[in-house]
């Protein structure tokens, strides 16, 4: 028997790792995740595994860069207001912050970066709940953006839901979405940041550390693929015997 846990509250994408991304009424949800979904990232080509990544640990102002994706094209947003598409004019652009050398996904043909995991995090979709959200604001005090912690989906929770942790290894159904999730997502000083300001706020870190244990969120892969929109009600799967 499936039970109601709650209803899609918010939708994110970021087609550029480390970028800011957009705010979807509604999504397409391929084999590897959201369509569009952190399809592309910047790479320092002297590093390996993920470590190779370029983020905004490396350069904060990444931030400020609000990417989108429409049909296959990826268009990026400065902070100055110029407009970019995935090509090595953006490519000029971000490299002029940084020593680093840096090289970028495929320009002619964006695609997600994995072919196995299809994702350049190597997992597929990340969901957070309001009730997690609340319970940190409380502890911590401040008023806390959603958006520090890059959630695909924002799952408003029934009052008497049960938390995250108990979705483990379970099915979520979602519209005609089926999604099993997977694992716990663990943080790091990213969320330190704030997403307009870049400014640094390392006590955010250390409250998820004591009250979470540094897991915020989970990640779950695709089951069935499908569309997901604002309001969708999100059912739990009975545990399988």
């Amino acid at each position: 028997m499936n039970v109601q846990i709650g209803e899609i509250q918010d939708i994110y994408r970021y087609p550029v790792k480390s970028f800011a991304g957009e705010k979807l009424e509604e999504c397409v949800i391929e084999p590897y995740g959201l369509l569009g979904d952190r399809f592309v990232t910047f790479y320092d080509e002297t590093k390996k595994d993920w470590y190779k990544y370029i983020t905004a640990r490396n350069l904060p102002n990444m931030l400020n860069y609000q990417a989108t994706y429409n049909n296959g094209e990826i268009r990026v947003k400065a902070p100055g207001g110029q407009e970019y598409n995935w090509d090595t004019l953006l490519l000029e652009e971000i490299q002029s912050q940084t020593k680093t050398r840096l090289t970028m996904s495929d320009v002619k043909e964006p695609h997600p970066e994995h072919p196995q995991l299809l994702s350049v995090d190597g997992a597929s979709i990340l969901i957070i709940t309001d009730g997690s959200l609340n319970k940190l604001q409380e502890t911590w005090g401040k008023e806390l953006d959603e958006r520090r912690f890059r959630a695909n989906f924002v799952v408003k929770v029934s009052d008497d839901a049960i938390t995250e942790g108990e979705w483990l290894g379970r099915k979520l159904k979602i519209g005609d979405v089926e999604l099993q999730v997977d694992s716990f997502c663990q943080r790091c000083v990213l969320i330190t940041m704030d997403p307009d300001t870049q400014v640094k706020d390392p006590s955010l870190l250390r409250k998820v550390n004591e009250e979470f244990n540094l897991q915020f969120g989970v990640y779950a892969s695709v089951v069935k693929t499908g569309t997901i929109k604002q309001g969708d009600k999100v059912l739990l799967a009975a545990e399988e015997a």
